[in-house]
């Protein structure tokens, strides 16, 4: 089997999303790093259901990206912006960017890419105007950010650079608007720990997703009171 035919079984096995039952009142959307371990209920957004004790809709598809343009995307929504779905949303969970980097411009020359996705001050592009489509929709907003390289071999590792400049630029862009909040992964891997990460050295482990699932239920009752 040719290495692309295994890594899309992979992505079909554990990237699948599983939609929480009941009156959702959070949405999660976003690429393979919120969609990873959906299949067996223990996503990230799987993980901030059970902190909270409350159910989230979860609308994530691997290979999801932030600018795409291709045929039916819409339908199977490879558009991030697509997975967001009229409703009453008090929270809006969401990640992406990564694979318009590696996949839309392989991590090189990618200013014009990174320009379409957000500006250098975080004002303008896709990701301010989605992120700016759920505040105008009333909803609270959680951008989280991607899992870091712990110094061990991933074929991800030429985008660090890329990487840390957009998630600075996201980072902008959370201090701007009102009710926007950015969740840093930069530091949640150590050194030469293996366990955040799957066995390709992409995609979070049942740990990372444990571990990051916490951190953005924590956001989220820090500044939600109806959720202490």
């Amino acid at each position: 089997m040719k290495f692309s035919a295994f890594f899309l079984s992979i992505v079909l096995l554990f990237g699948t999303t599983a939609q929480a039952e009941g009156n959702a009142r959070i949405l999660a959307i976003g690429d393979s790093l919120m969609a990873w371990h959906g299949i067996s209920a223990r996503s990230i957004a799987h993980n901030v259901a059970r902190e909270l004790e409350e159910p989230v809709l979860n609308n994530s598809v691997s290979g999801a990206r932030i600018v795409y343009k291709l045929p039916l995307t819409g339908a199977f929504g490879m558009r991030i912006g697509n997975q967001l779905t009229r409703g009453d949303w008090d929270w809006v969970i969401m990640n992406g960017g990564g694979n318009d980097l590696w996949l839309g411009c392989g991590c090189v020359s990618c200013d014009k890419r990174m320009r379409k996705m957000i500006s250098p001050d975080g004002r303008r592009g896709e990701i301010p105007r989605l992120v700016d489509t759920a505040r105008k929709a009333g909803s609270k907003v959680v951008y989280i950010g991607y899992l870091r390289s712990p110094g061990v071999g991933s074929m991800i590792d030429a985008c660090r650079d890329d990487g840390d400049a957009l998630e600075a630029r996201i980072s902008k862009l959370a201090e701007i608007l009102p009710d926007v909040y950015f969740v840093s992964l930069a530091d949640l891997v150590p050194y030469g720990d293996r366990s955040f990460h799957g066995v390709d050295m992409i995609h979070p482990s049942l740990k990372a997703s444990r571990e990051i699932g916490k951190r953005v239920a924590d956001v989220i009752r820090e500044n939600d009171p109806t959720r202490n």
